[in-house]
This record gives structure tokens, sequence and C-alpha cells, in this order.
């Protein structure tokens, strides 16, 4: 690992689409198909990495039309692209390499670590349940317990303050370019996942290290 990584973090920050679980290919095809249909949009691969990935669903929607939405279609489009997303998930979803392994390391060293993810609260148990992850993450920042989403500091500012900790002492997992600005603007150290956005991107962004997965982790924190 990184020379420039803390050798023991006071607490860690995962975010969820993309960090626990590669689910990234549902929520672009659910993009894709709600944005042609509700939006007469249709959404390049180029849109989906600049505008789609990372941040809640208003601010998407506002990339993607470049105005304000107005409520009534922030409604519409929530509900179809993410009952879309779980019917292209569903039986589908399954943990990044070395995530379990990971947190038994955590959990041994009385390290505490929280969600912090854009997703709404049916999404974030859709994915628990899925992964049997639900115990694990207790402490969780969701999208709907934000003013300003990603790439805004203050999902990772309330995600440290669930664990009573200084973001700067955080450890921060993201996948996306906006999930990797917020983790940094809030003061965290952050090792991005190379699942969503590319290795030169994510460091561009202010990530430390870009890893494919966690493979290595249990080993590094010993």
């Amino acid at each position: 690992m990184s020379p420039a990584l803390p050798l023991r973090p006071a607490g860690v920050l995962f975010d969820m689409d993309g960090v626990l679980t590669l689910n990234n290919v549902f929520h672009r095809q659910a993009w894709q198909e709600v944005a042609a249909e509700l939006l007469d949009l249709s959404l390049s691969e180029h849109d989906l990495d600049t505008k789609v990935d990372g941040g809640r669903n208003p601010e998407i929607l506002a990339r993607l039309l470049g105005e304000a939405p107005a409520e009534d279609l922030i409604r519409r489009v929530h509900e179809a692209k993410e009952g879309r997303y779980r019917e292209l998930a569903q039986g589908q979803l399954r943990e990044v390499a070395g995530l379990g392994a990971y947190l038994d390391a955590l959990e041994a060293r009385g390290i505490p670590f929280a969600l912090v993810t854009s997703a709404d609260a049916v999404n974030v148990e859709f994915g628990m349940a899925a992964l049997g992850l639900g115990q694990r993450f207790g402490q969780r920042v969701l999208g709907e317990h934000v003013t300003r989403g990603k790439p805004d500091p203050e999902p990772f500012e309330r995600g440290a303050a669930l664990l009573g900790l200084d973001p700067r002492a955080c450890l921060a997992h993201e996948d996306a370019v906006n999930g990797v600005l917020s983790a940094v603007g809030a003061g965290c150290t952050v090792v991005a996942l190379t699942t969503t956005a590319p290795a030169e991107r994510l460091l561009a962004a202010g990530a430390t290290l870009a890893v494919p997965d966690f493979t290595r982790f249990k080993e590094w924190l010993r």
C-alpha cells in the first residue's frame, strides 16, 4: 500500500454502489432507459461518465437538463429509474473482492466504519439484503440525509460526524469522480476503486490511490 495512507485510520467511510458491489452497469442501463422514456434524452457513455455517476437524482437530473428540475419530474424519474435498477440488479449483486475480510479486519482492530451513499433507503435496504451486510453497516448517511449531495463535502462530513471523528482522520472509499471530490473536500484520505472510472480520473480528482478491489486490505491493516 501507499506510504501516503494513514497506517491506522480512525474510521473508514464506504460509498455503496461500485464500492461494496459491482452494480454500476445496472444503474447506467436504468438511467439510459428512463432518460429516453421520460426525458426524451439519449445518454451517451460520456453523459454517463460526466453527468450520471455520483450524486443524488435531483442533482443528476439538473446536470442532464441544464436546469433545476420540477419536483414532480424528480419524483417520477426517481421512482422509474430506481425501480428499473432493482429489476435489473435482482439476484445479480455480489460483494467486491476482499470486502468481507477487510470489514473483519477493521472490526477486529476496533476501527469503526459507516456507509456514505447517494442512494435512498429502499435501494440501500435492497443492496444490504442482497449482500448480507445490513448488520455490519448500522451507521449510514443516505441521499435523503443531506441537503447537498456529492460532489459537495456534506455527505462525508456527516459520515465522519456519525463516527464522532474529524473527516481528516478518516479513510474514504469511492468509485466515482464526484464521490472522490466529495470525500477529498471533506478532508478525507481517499483510496478509490476503479470499478466505475479509470484510475487516472480518480487520482486527478484527489484520490491518494486507485485499486481494483479490497483483496490486499486485510494484510495492509496488519
